[in-house]
C-alpha cells in the first residue's frame, strides 16, 4: 500500500502529508515540523486518512493486527496458566518428597510375558496393569508404594518351566522425578542412569526365589495373579548385591556397584549389615 503524499488529520498536530511509511512507521510532515509514529497503531485513535478506500484498507490492516494482538495474548494466558499449574506440580512434588517415608516394602518385582521380554529393554518402563474391577475398572493401577527410593525388578519364568524357576532378567531404579501417587498412566520409567539388564547365562543363575518369599506361606512358590508385586527393600538389596559377582565387564560391573551404593543410600541401609539371602527357594 503506497500511502506517500496521502493527506491526514492529527487531533493534536493537525493536517499533514505522509512523506515516509514502512512496515512498522510511518513519518508525517506537518505545517510545522516532522513527525515520525507506530504504524498501523496511530490510525487507531490519533490520525484520521482523508481518502476513503486508503482508509478502508487501513482499517482492514488494523483489525487483522488486533486479532493477532489478540490470539498471541490468549497464547500468553495459556502459557502463564500451564506455568502456574507446572508451579503447583512443582510445589506438590517437592513437598511430597518432603514428606515421604521409606515403607519397608516399596520395591516392585515385575512379571514379564514373552512380548515384554525385548521391549521392556528398549523402552525402559513397564506397565503396572488395569484394575480388574470395582467403580475403577478399566484404569491403570496406580503403584502408590513407589518412590524416588524405589527399584522395579523385572522377572520371568518359562510357561513349561515351574514357578520356582522364575529368573531374574534385569533392574532399574524408578525415574529421577517418578512418585507413585501421581502417576496416573500406569508407567513406571527408569532412572536415567541406573538401569542393569542381565545376560541369558547371568539370568540363569539368578533365580526370584532365592530373595522373595511369601510370609503367610513361606514354602510356597506361587504367582497366580497379577503383573507385580511390592517386595521388600532388604531383598532388592541382597539382589543388587548378587549381580556386581555376575558381572564380568569392568564397566557393567563399575554400574552395579554404584547402583547398589545408591540404592542403600536411598533406603537407609548399611550395606555391611545385608542378612544372606533367605527366600522360598533357601528354605525346601
Amino acid at each position: 500500500m503506497n500511502l506517500i503524499d496521502k493527506k491526514v488529520t492529527h487531533k493534536r498536530f493537525g493536517m499533514g502529508n505522509i512523506v515516509k511509511h514502512n512496515e512498522t512507521s510511518i513519518e508525517i510532515h506537518f505545517e510545522t515540523e516532522k513527525k515520525k509514529f507506530v504504524f498501523p497503531d496511530v490510525f487507531e485513535k490519533h490520525l484520521k486518512i482523508h481518502d476513503p478506500s486508503v482508509a478502508d484498507s487501513l482499517e482492514k490492516i488494523i483489525q487483522e493486527k488486533e486479532m493477532a494482538r489478540k490470539e498471541e495474548e490468549s497464547k500468553k494466558e495459556e502459557e502463564r496458566k500451564l506455568q502456574r499449574k507446572k508451579q503447583e506440580l512443582r510445589m506438590e512434588h517437592e513437598k511430597l518428597m518432603q514428606n515421604h517415608k521409606l515403607h519397608p516394602e516399596s520395591q516392585m518385582v515385575f512379571w514379564c510375558d514373552t512380548e515384554e521380554k525385548n521391549s521392556v529393554f528398549s523402552e525402559w518402563s513397564v506397565f503396572s496393569g488395569e484394575i480388574k474391577s470395582g467403580n475403577n475398572k478399566g484404569k491403570p493401577n496406580k503403584p502408590i508404594r513407589l518412590h524416588q527410593n524405589s527399584a522395579v525388578l523385572l522377572t520371568a519364568v518359562d510357561s513349561d518351566m515351574p514357578e520356582k524357576d522364575r529368573r531374574i532378567l534385569g533392574v532399574y531404579m524408578v525415574n529421577e522425578e517418578f512418585i507413585g501417587k501421581l502417576c496416573d498412566d500406569g508407567n513406571v520409567p527408569a532412572h536415567s542412569k541406573f538401569r542393569l539388564q542381565l545376560t541369558e547365562q547371568e539370568s540363569d543363575q539368578m533365580l526370584f526365589w532365592k530373595y522373595y518369599i511369601n510370609e503367610k506361606s513361606p514354602q510356597k512358590m506361587t504367582w497366580n495373579t497379577g503383573k507385580y508385586r511390592y517386595f521388600d527393600n532388604i531383598w532388592m538389596a541382597q539382589i543388587l548385591l548378587d549381580i556386581i559377582s555376575l558381572k564380568s565387564d569392568p564397566k557393567e560391573r563399575e554400574l552395579a556397584q554404584q547402583f547398589f551404593e545408591h540404592f542403600c543410600k536411598m533406603n537407609q541401609i548399611v550395606p555391611q549389615e545385608l542378612p544372606k539371602p533367605n527366600g522360598a527357594l533357601m528354605r525346601n
